[in-house]
């Protein structure tokens, strides 16, 4: 079977995608992701699979796993991971509007990563359209709660994957159109200031504000970065009353290391900064951790598999270490042959310019066709 064949039809295809990115998915809304899940799961349902709804905690959505038939149905064979939450919250739509703009398709999540999830689908529904059974039953995982490190499913992504010989994440790819062998390490830490209220107006200098705590802090963490491991502090929150001094702030704060032994480092010098200063006190807790991911033997040949294929339809793919966490670092970390960034070519994600090149999006679809009907 040559995936150079199959019909994909881009117009058809960005009809299909455009339903799944104006159904805005943002993590925190539960209803807003199990609708995109809902959809989802339709369109599977109608390609043939058997869909189970997995029930959401924590204060997310659930997940969805799509099982497609298959005469080994049951034995190990290849999981396709993805997240269909976003950053974007609802409303965004109207901002960042799906538009076509000649190579470039723009709209909310529709990089990261609803395009690489539909190209996923349509390269099944592809194979299944010419009657092609793959060697290795396919099995398709959409979760709810990757951006935000993935809290209440890492559990199911690593036991679904235990039972699976590969794993295809159809993440935006490099900057190159490359795919991804490897991720950095990402860890997130939950930061709190205490200090003593007063009246902001008539006893001011008896009270000890945590939100000056807070910002006398955050360029500390932001010193903190090296090459080797960046800090950032992304979300900061205190205060209700203007005429209080305020008793408590709160922020989280996220690292990334290329290696194992940097992260370390840097989670000892973050925790380290908890303490009490001027009556106030400032802790450091260590919140969710993808662990680093390094390419052993299983996924470089994954990946040499992949070039080849990618070669037969004239193009040379690369492959790299990335930042920016995935669910792939789970997996990877496990030690299963994992290739991530096979989503959509595109840029600007996590931004009011997200896009996607309209163009890539039968090219991957003939790459993880190509994946699934070879690998054995």
């Amino acid at each position: 079977m040559n995936p150079a064949n199959l019909p994909f039809d881009t117009d058809a295809m960005l009809q299909g995608l455009r339903e799944w990115v104006e159904c805005e998915s943002p993590t925190w809304d539960t209803n807003a992701v199990d609708r995109m899940l809902d959809i989802a799961a339709r369109n599977m349902a109608v390609t043939g699979a058997t869909i189970e709804r997995i029930p959401g905690r924590q204060g997310f959505a659930g997940c969805i796993r799509a099982r497609f038939p298959h005469p080994k149905q049951g034995e190990r064979g290849i999981l396709i991971v993805g997240h269909m939450d976003t950053v974007h919250p609802v409303g965004t739509i109207e901002t960042l509007k799906w538009r076509r703009e000649g190579n470039k398709c723009y709209g909310p999540g529709i990089l990261d990563m609803k395009g690489g999830n539909y190209v996923a689908l349509e390269a099944i529904r592809q194979l299944k359209r010419v009657a092609f059974t793959t060697p290795l039953p396919v099995t398709v995982l959409f979760t709810p709660d990757e951006e935000v490190g993935t809290p209440s499913t890492r559990d199911i992504i690593e036991s679904e994957a235990a039972r699976n010989r590969y794993v295809l994440v159809p993440e935006p790819g490099l900057p190159d159109g490359g795919v991804v062998t490897g991720r950095y390490a990402i860890a997130r830490f939950n930061l709190e200031a205490t200090g003593r209220p007063s009246h902001a107006g008539a006893t001011l200098s008896s009270g000890r504000s945590a939100i000056r705590e807070m910002a006398r802090q955050i360029p500390a963490i932001d010193a903190m970065t090296t090459d080797d491991c960046t800090f950032s502090v992304g979300v900061v929150s205190g205060g209700q009353w203007v005429n209080c001094v305020t008793t408590t702030c709160t922020g989280e704060a996220l690292s990334m290391a290329k290696r194992q032994s940097d992260l370390d480092r840097g989670v000892e010098k973050i925790l380290a900064l908890s303490g009490v200063t001027d009556d106030v006190t400032f802790t450091v807790r260590r919140g969710v951790t993808r662990p680093v991911w390094e390419p052993n033997a299983g996924t470089m040949a994954l990946y040499e598999r992949a070039r080849v294929i990618a070669k037969e339809l004239g193009i040379d793919l690369t492959n790299g270490s990335a930042g920016g966490g995935s669910d792939g670092n789970f997996t990877g970390a496990m030690g299963i042959p994992t290739l991530d960034g096979l989503g959509v070519r595109g840029s600007d994600l996590h931004t009011l310019a997200e896009y996607i090149e309209i163009d890539s999006l039968t090219e991957r679809g003939r790459l993880i066709a190509g994946l699934l009907a070879t690998l054995e």
